[in-house]
């Protein structure tokens, strides 16, 4: 069964319905929107005008993880992420940091980040004992799965059972950040679209969504605006606002309950509509 709320930092966030994740790029070289958000003026707007159209959380990036990004190091991460996070946090929404960096989760477990979003699955060096102390302050975690490395990952990837393999691994990690005393109910667990995957894959996982979700945590998807969505609609990044909403509303349909999108107002949208479809089939 579906936990019923997820912990993250302090707020307590139902799941009775899918929860709208903003994205705020704070980087030059972000597939999605180019570099648009780099200084923190701008990516402070961007998070005020997301949370305007309706996002329920808001992440934060300070290194692209887009195939073939450079690392970003720690000290320039840092300068782009912790004037954004601690003006984000003054705006009443908990506030997600997308880092694989211990030093950049311990920062922002201190600045009040609610959620570290690792896109290693919190496995390299330090990540998993500082999310540990970040969890042990109430922080949720997003556990994510990634096949290689962002400079490697798109290489021929393969699997034997995309959805069995991605399952066993999200379902290791949980059981490891368990038996070291964080509670269930501060995990989410993401497939990774897009990051070592193909298009054939990620339909696939899409597809399995509800097998994934079986242990009953919550499930984030994050498809929007990737290369997934080019493929199938042949638009570049910033024309694909139409697959993207029709690829959240397909995972919310699985039983996602976090969708992670650049385009919140549409997505608000059509949930808001798929919703009171959902509501008006069971009565």
């Amino acid at each position: 069964m579906l936990m019923q709320e997820l912990q993250a930092g302090p707020y307590t966030l139902p799941l009775a319905r899918p929860l709208i994740m903003g994205v705020v790029n704070v980087t030059p070289d972000s597939f999605s929107d180019g570099g648009r958000f780099l200084e923190a003026g701008a990516a402070i707007e961007q998070a005020r005008r997301l949370v305007g159209e309706g996002a329920d959380i808001l992440d934060i990036g300070g290194e692209s993880s887009r195939p073939g990004a450079a690392p970003v190091p720690l000290e320039e991460e840092l300068r782009r992420v912790m004037p954004v996070l601690e003006a984000c946090v003054a705006l009443g929404k908990p506030v997600s940091v997308d880092t694989y960096k211990p030093e950049v989760m311990q920062a922002a477990a201190a600045e009040g980040a609610a959620m570290l979003n690792d896109i290693w699955g919190f496995r390299l060096d330090g990540a998993f004992a500082a999310a540990c102390a970040a969890a042990a302050r109430g922080v949720a975690l997003c556990i994510m799965h990634m096949q290689r490395d962002p400079q490697n990952m798109q290489r021929e990837p393969q699997y034997t059972d995309v959805v069995v393999e991605v399952g066993e691994f999200l379902r290791g990690r949980v059981a490891a950040f368990e038996a070291a005393g964080v509670p269930r109910r501060q995990l989410v667990i993401d497939p990774g679209f897009g990051f070592g995957k193909t298009v054939k894959h990620n339909l696939q996982l899409l597809r399995g969504l509800p097998r994934l979700a079986a242990p009953g945590l919550p499930v984030l998807a994050g498809l929007s605006r990737k290369s997934t969505i080019g493929a199938l609609t042949g638009r570049p990044p910033d024309e694909r606002m139409a697959g993207s909403v029709a690829a959240a509303l397909i995972a919310a349909q699985n039983g996602a309950t976090i969708l992670r999108v650049h385009d919140v107002a549409a997505t608000r949208d059509a949930l808001a509509v798929w919703t009171a479809y959902q509501q008006t089939e069971k009565t």
